[in-house]
Formats: structure tokens, sequence, C-alpha cells
């Protein structure tokens, strides 16, 4: 039985069509195999956010050129979307994928074993108006599911490859989704996640749905206790969706609004469609509707023409609404998008700098927020054992604090009551309540 290994690089989405690409493997007879391991094929999905999304993807390439220098390596992805002739260059890549026929990876494999030379299968993404189904039959965690049910975006943010690397919107039909969940429901999850490209736009290319009628079908799922959304656009948040989203109990008290900067000019030039009286109301107005509520943010720090008064602006905007959790990234330039022709670009060092000022201020914000449950109980989905520390489980709150706490591992994929005991920082130490 031939071996094949995966390495994933980047987000939700990309982790969620590696399983599925699995799932085709492992249906055509081969033996999925860790990618740290001896393989006679060796897929990476890769990205391409940042510069460093790049040279990771080709690190990987190398490490599997290493570890079987006759073995098949297909590179799918964003990366291989947007550089396609620079990824079949790279020594010891066959197979280039981009970010759409994900369904044709083995025929791909079989195809190269004919024909043993290289194959570049990368289809025009801004003509694809069609949701790719890639379903998945068996999950290998058996806690929290991702569930891809949107594709592309049409934001076209100034500092962004991603329209580019996955074309236009595109919505997965609904009945679809309710399939998938009823199936992950009887499979024993408790928890589903969202996700896609641009989720909030789920429903914009179908008639008469949106992504919340579609969480307001899957509440009504036996089984399913939680339901979680990934990234989405501050905007996203009317009076009447958060007033519809207040009536459903399944839905998580988390949610993560896409930011970027806490300065109205540089949110002008990324091309970013709020300002930050918007986007503060939007945080008071979750927060005023829903108790407990935990809202995390991304930010990019040293975007071109960020003048150290811009950067202040975010800095104290940000210390100002004191959100939960904020994950830094540096700029990188992305070569096609308007950023990178952007004058003023911002020298490494400054970037340093001021994302080391923003992760102290992420780690005040964040024991901050843990603080306010110190004490008390919460109901934690226990996932599972904590590295380095024996005897010990962890999982998530509905509201995405991360708790550890002494049990076992019989408990692992249940929701247990737990009492927060105390801050570890970007943990609470908690107990559990039998």
């Amino acid at each position: 039985m031939e071996k094949v290994a995966f390495e994933t690089l980047g987000c939700k989405v990309n982790q969620y069509e590696t399983q599925a690409m699995a799932d085709i493997f492992k249906k055509a007879g081969y033996d999925i195999v860790d990618f740290e391991s001896y393989a006679d094929i060796y897929v990476i999905n890769t990205c391409t956010v940042t510069s460093f999304g790049d040279k990771k993807s080709r690190q990987m390439i190398r490490k599997a050129k290493k570890l079987n220098d006759k073995a098949i390596i297909a590179v799918a992805g964003c990366y291989s979307q947007v550089s396609p002739d620079e990824v079949l260059k790279i020594p010891g890549v066959n197979i280039v994928l981009g970010t759409n026929d994900r369904n044709k990876i083995a025929e791909l494999i079989d195809e190269y074993k004919i024909r043993r030379s290289p194959i570049k299968h990368v289809v025009n993404i801004m003509n694809v108006r069609e949701f790719e189904e890639l379903e998945i039959d068996e999950y290998r965690d058996k806690t929290r599911a991702f569930l891809k049910i949107q594709d592309g975006c049409n934001r076209f943010c100034s500092y962004c490859l991603i329209p580019y690397a996955r074309g236009p919107i595109r919505s997965r039909e609904p009945q679809k989704v309710i399939e998938q969940v009823n199936r992950l429901s009887k499979s024993g999850f408790k928890e589903i996640i969202l996700s896609g490209i641009h989720v909030a736009s789920y429903g914009k290319d179908l008639k008469d749905i949106n992504l919340t009628d579609l969480i307001e079908k899957i509440q009504h799922i036996d089984g399913i206790e939680r339901i979680r959304i990934g990234s989405v656009e501050p905007t996203f948040f009317t009076g009447e969706v958060i007033k519809r989203f207040n009536d459903m109990d399944k839905l998580c008290r988390h949610f993560h609004l896409s930011l970027q900067s806490g300065c109205d000019e540089t949110l002008k030039r990324m091309n970013r469609h709020y300002t930050t009286d918007e986007y503060k109301k939007i945080v008071y107005d979750l927060r005023e509707a829903f108790s407990d509520v935990s809202i995390t943010t991304d930010v990019i720090v040293g975007f071109p023409g960020e003048s150290q008064e811009e950067f202040e602006k975010t800095f104290n905007f940000l210390k100002d609404i004191e959100l939960s959790k904020m994950h830094i990234f540096k700029y990188s330039p992305r070569e096609g998008t308007p950023a990178a022709k952007f004058k003023e670009q911002i020298s490494p060092e400054i970037k340093e700098k001021r994302s080391d000022i923003l992760l102290k201020l992420n780690s005040i914000n964040e024991r901050k927020f843990i603080d306010k449950f110190i004490g008390r109980k919460l109901e934690v989905l226990f996932e599972q054992n904590v590295k380095n520390m024996e005897g010990y489980l962890e999982g998530y709150t509905h509201n995405y604090i991360n708790v550890k706490a002494n049990g076992n591992n019989s408990i692992i994929g249940d929701i247990k009551q737990a009492r927060l005991i105390k801050n570890e920082g970007q943990y609470a130490a908690g107990e559990i309540l039998l």
C-alpha cells in the first residue's frame, strides 16, 4: 500500500481542504502517514498571505524531498495559485494544483505516474463561480469540526493577495451544509466551526439565504451543542443580526472581528470599509447584547505610510476598547497588490518594535479578560491532553478561554462544567466539577 503524507500551512480553510484531500486518498486505497515519515507521495497545501507563508511552503517542499528523494511531490493551495510557474521550478515538485479542483488530486497523481513529466493544473480562479464540494467522511479531530461553507473574497483590501488566490465569492448549498452537520452530529461532535475565506459573504451568490439564516437552521440540529463562526467583517453585525444571534443559545459568545488598524487614515489606505467609530460601536453593541462575550481581532503593524502618530492612534484605540485577544501581524508586501507599490514602506526594525508594543498590550488585555471569570463556573469542551502536564486536559469555554484542568481522558470530547481558579496569562487553570 502506497503511503501519502500531508503538510498544511495557513488558515482553517486550508486545514479543512487538506483533510478532504486525505479522505480522497484514503478511499483510493492509500495509507495516510505523518509528514515527518517516509512516504511515496507528499502533498503540501500552501499559504500566501505573507512572504513568510511562501518561504515556509518552499521549506516544506525541500523537507519532503529530503525524506524521500524519489517521492512524488504535489503542491496545492494559494501560493500555487498565484505563482504556479515559480512553484514548479522548485526542485522536486512534480504536480502544481491551485485552489480549485482539489477533488482531482488522486487522478493527477495517477496521471503523473504514467507521464512522469511535471503537471501544472491551475485554472483561472477569477472565472470560477461554483463552490467546490470537498466532503469529509472521517474527521481526525473528534471534538470540534471545521466546516467550510464559503470560498472566495470580493473585498480587495489593498494589501491582500487572497482575492487573486481564491477568486470571487462562492457559497456551499445550504442543504449540503445541513447534511454534513447531521453527519457530524451522528459522529459525536459537539461543536462545529463555520469557516470560509470571507464567511460573512455566505449566501450572497445564492437565493434567499445568508449566514444568519444558515446558523438558525443548524441551531435546530440535535447533538450539536455549540456553533462557532470564523473571522467576520465588523459591518456584518447590524442591529438585526445581533438581535437574531441573541436568540440562538448554541451560538458561541465569541466573535472575531477583523480590525487591521485603529487609525482611520490607515484603514482608508488599506481599503477597509469601516471607520474606527463604526468598529467601536459594533464592539459596544455586542457587549451590550451578549453577556461574557469575547471579541478578538487581527491587527497589521507597519503598513505603508503608517507614521508614528498613526501607530499611536492604533495603540490608544486598542487600549481603549480592550479586546480579549489580538493577533498581531507585521505588514508583508505582496507583489501584485496595490500596497506593495505604495511609497513610505516601513522598515523591518520599526515593524518589529511596533509589533512588540502591541503584543505587550495584548498580554495585558488578555489577562484582564480572563480575570473577569476567575471563581466562576463555565462549560468547557475538553479536547486533548496538555503537553508536558501529565494528567491534565485542556479545552475552551464558549467564549474561547483556554482552560487546563486535571482530568480523565474519558471526558475528551465532552462538555463539562469547570470552575476557573487561577489566571495563568494565556489560559486559566480550572477544576472540573463532577
